[in-house]
């Protein structure tokens, strides 16, 4: 414990290993190649990348350990999801058992591919799980509220006590379980935490608050005085049409998605992306923000980044010379071996460079002389 407690200090005085930038990027990446597909070889990559990168950024995590083991909330999830399509859907042509019609709901066969298919969508919202726990993990609170971008400033203080209030939990959840084995209490079910709850989910909203006062007490969200001329008002009025014109693109390109136009309604959603970001880097120009000791962009900062945007262009941009109908695998009408391309599968493992980037930093920093 004093091992873990002092590395954690030695990482909270060096800064992230990866800027936090190019873990939002990471993120943002592994959540549209995991909504982009329901093939369960390219599943299980991505799932393996992201528990490599959990794994090797653990001694350099900024965040206290998760109380919930990743594999546990995986297994209730996967089992809730494919009973719970099991039920509920009845196509398929492998019949499991049948439940009377006279049920409600539930009743008719349950299905092979049904069961499959729910089993695969709980894998989907274990890998995001994971996902944002490794952001989570690797990303100190400052670091994260300082992703925050400035149009959002007037709210800032709000986001950063939803930031901060699961890791202070955490952390108070840690002391409050230390506490308990040195007075020899073993905390063995629900019932004995109940006691603890209330006091638990309290401190840390307290000490979440007690962030957001200090923050407040700083000026952070003051927009600063807009001036005498009318230039924030006019990029105020064009931010909001930028934003109203990108979300009709986005509305525009789903609904050219489910038309089957792929390319038109790709180039919208873009087209769209662009528009409302323009919109949000309009409005937050007048926002004055200083930052101390900001983190410059490194050579594995932009690894991270370029394996991330070839997952993201692999996943979700139609490629000449690329098969991708393997992305969209279904188990309906009857369950078969899906098929993989070999170029998306190696592809897929760019979502592994920020495990390979903490490992070597832990080697770094396990050689280098300490104080």
């Amino acid at each position: 414990m004093a091992r873990r407690a002092g590395s954690r200090s030695h990482a909270a005085r060096r800064g992230p290993a990866i800027h936090p930038g190019a873990w939002v990027v990471w993120l943002l990446a592994t959540v549209a190649a995991l909504l982009s597909t329901r093939n369960p070889v390219y599943l299980a990559v991505i799932l393996l990348c992201i528990a490599a990168t959990l794994r090797a950024g653990r001694a350099l995590a900024f965040s206290p350990q998760f109380p919930l083991s990743l594999w546990r909330f995986g297994l209730i999830v996967i089992t809730l999801s494919a009973a719970f399509n099991g039920l509920m859907s009845h196509f398929g042509q492998t019949v499991l058992f049948t439940l009377p019609a006279s049920i409600p709901l539930i009743g008719g066969a349950v299905t092979l591919e049904a069961v499959v298919y729910g089993a695969l969508n709980g894998l989907v919202l274990t890998a995001m799980f994971a996902a944002f726990l490794a952001l989570y993990q690797a990303t100190p609170t400052y670091a994260l509220i300082r992703l925050i971008p400035r149009a959002f400033y007037p709210v800032g203080v709000v986001v950063s006590v939803a930031v901060a209030y699961v890791p202070t939990t955490l952390d108070q959840f840690g002391q409050i379980r230390e506490a308990q084995r040195l007075r020899g209490h073993q905390v063995r079910g629900a019932r004995d935490w109940l006691p603890l709850a209330m006091p638990l989910l309290v401190s840390g909203l307290e000490r979440a608050m007690q962030l957001a006062e200090a923050m407040t007490a700083r000026g952070f969200g003051n927009a600063g005085s807009p001036g005498n001329d009318a230039r924030p008002a006019r990029s105020g009025d064009v931010s909001r049409g930028l934003v109203v014109f990108g979300l009709i693109l986005l509305a525009g390109g789903v609904a050219a998605n489910l038309l089957g136009v792929g390319s038109l309604g790709t180039a919208l959603i873009a087209a769209g992306g662009v528009s409302v970001v323009a919109a949000l880097w309009l409005q937050g120009r007048g926002v004055k923000r200083t930052s101390y000791r900001p983190q410059p962009w490194t050579a594995a900062d932009w690894l991270v980044v370029a394996g991330s945007l070839l997952v993201a262009v692999l996943y979700l941009l139609p490629l000449p010379g690329v098969d991708q109908t393997s992305l969209a695998y279904s188990p309906y009408p009857m369950l078969s071996i899906p098929a993989v391309n070999p170029l998306i599968a190696l592809g897929t493992l760019g979502l592994a460079m920020p495990a390979l980037i903490s490992t070597l930093m832990t080697r770094k920093t396990n050689g280098s002389p300490r104080a």
